[in-house]
């Protein structure tokens, strides 16, 4: 009788090893890049052969994509239907997210890494990147819009610009705080800037800067 491969990747066993296999890929892609990390590394890592991680996962494209895949999960999997809330929740959401970064370093590292990386000519992440900051962007943008709607306040220009500055401002601390820990509080910093965009759209006022 053949063997059903959804059964043997389903089984315990094998969820178990795949993710140990993850775990030590976000290690290793974090801490050298996908482009130097190699499959061998991370095999080292879980004792296993390189064609061993090849069984669970196809190649080394694939694993990426699984890694990132595996980060973005770890970020809803305490959520109701793991999945973002909207309107004010979002921006709570978010700001508890950088507290709990700032607890998980190499995840942390690695999506700093790989995201940067994928800037990069034929890089297997980029699409997946670009479709997350798309993601990201309308979902911040939505949630400006439900919470402008219950003040009274209309500006799409300014939505959309403080959508993309929030998400800007959280990489950013991440890179600052992972090149210097004790330099800054991360979850206290990425809430400042969360509270003042935030705040900025729903009480405009003319720019200090003029």
């Amino acid at each position: 009788m053949p063997v059903d491969k959804r059964q043997t990747r389903n089984r315990p066993e094998t969820l178990v090893r795949r993710r140990e296999i993850l775990d030590a890929a976000v290690e290793i892609f974090g801490s050298k890049g996908f482009v130097s990390g190699t499959l061998g590394d991370i095999a080292d890592q879980v004792g296993m052969t390189h064609a061993g991680i090849l069984h669970h996962f196809g190649s080394k494209d694939q694993l990426l994509l699984e890694v990132l895949k595996h980060r973005d999960a770890s970020d809803v999997a305490h959520l109701d239907g793991q999945h973002i809330p909207d309107g004010m929740p979002l921006f709570q959401h978010l700001v508890r997210t950088a507290f709990l970064n700032a607890q998980r370093a190499g995840i942390v590292q690695a999506y700093a890494v790989l995201s940067a990386e994928s800037v990069t000519d034929a890089h297997p992440g980029r699409e997946f990147f670009e479709r997350r900051y798309r993601t990201l962007r309308a979902e911040v943008a939505h949630a400006f819009q439900v919470v402008c709607a219950e003040k009274g306040v209309a500006d799409p220009q300014r939505i959309a610009d403080a959508s993309a500055a929030i998400l800007a401002v959280m990489d950013g601390l991440q890179v600052q705080w992972l090149l210097e820990p004790t330099a800054l509080d991360l979850g206290a910093a990425s809430q400042f800037a969360i509270e003042a965009i935030v705040n900025a759209v729903l009480r405009p006022q003319g720019s200090p800067l003029d």
